[in-house]
């Protein structure tokens, strides 16, 4: 008998979040029961030196297709997402940032834009319909407004984006797989890296609104943080428009 087909991976990236990462998983499957969608939940422990990885397994008996992913040393975020879309096996796959910041009954906005022809759905803190429960910092709102102008100014991807970083985005699951596939940065500019390469490979990309509420636990350092992301974002740029120029091609 040829396995069942899954209809919604979730792919959750984690480094040293013993404390919230019971929550993030329950949440996850609480949404899966309730579509009644045939589902799975991966969680990438990303090199933490703390109880993630063991908090996660705990639960592999309560909740049905959950996956635990586990490396060393810590490699970053886009090497976690990279990792966990390439074990997905889901119709639809999506990511979600650990600590809930955006509830996951927001999915189902992003999963209705696929059924109307969108291949990447991206949440978005910027555009309307968007609520913000709890506000970041006011240097941190400054960091990224120039963090923004920066992007907008040397990279291309779709139009009508307004928030590359939003760590709540929804794929169709073969293009989800291949895009990730293509990307090349460890750490925290893969979202960069992924909207260029949907843009050059011509893919259908859109915004929908979330409820989003920060969490001032933020892994983010911001000056060693910068530092990599100006890394990375050199390497991306480097890429799309030097070294691999005609490269891409879509799947």
């Amino acid at each position: 008998m040829a396995p069942r087909s899954i209809d919604l991976s979730i792919v959750i990236p984690a480094f040293r979040e013993a404390r919230k990462i019971a929550a993030d998983i329950r949440a996850a499957n609480a949404y899966l029961c309730a579509r009644r969608l045939r589902g799975e939940i991966i969680v990438v422990d990303d090199g933490s030196q703390d109880a993630t990885a063991q908090v996660a397994q705990g639960l592999c008996v309560e909740v049905s297709g959950l996956q635990v992913i586990r490396y060393q040393p810590n490699r970053g975020k886009g090497y976690a997402l990279r990792t966990g879309m390439a074990a997905t096996r889901g119709d639809v796959v999506m990511f979600a940032d650990a600590g809930l910041c955006v509830p996951y009954d927001d999915a189902d906005t992003g999963r209705a834009l696929l059924e109307h022809g969108v291949d990447v759905a991206i949440g978005s803190r910027r555009t309307a319909g968007s609520e913000i429960v709890q506000a970041q910092a006011l240097h941190r709102r400054a960091g990224s407004r120039m963090f923004w102008l920066t992007i907008r100014a040397s990279f291309r991807f779709a139009e009508g984006i307004h928030d590359t970083q939003c760590g709540f985005k929804v794929f169709r699951g073969d293009i989800g797989r291949a895009l990730y596939a293509r990307c090349l940065v460890d750490r925290m500019m893969i979202d960069i890296d992924m909207l260029c390469r949907a843009a050059r490979l011509g893919y259908r990309v859109a915004e929908f609104p979330v409820r989003w509420t920060n969490d001032p636990d933020s892994r983010f350092k911001p000056v060693s943080g910068s530092w990599q992301n100006a890394v990375e974002l050199a390497r991306i740029w480097w890429d799309l428009n030097v070294s691999s120029r005609g490269r891409d091609a879509a799947p």
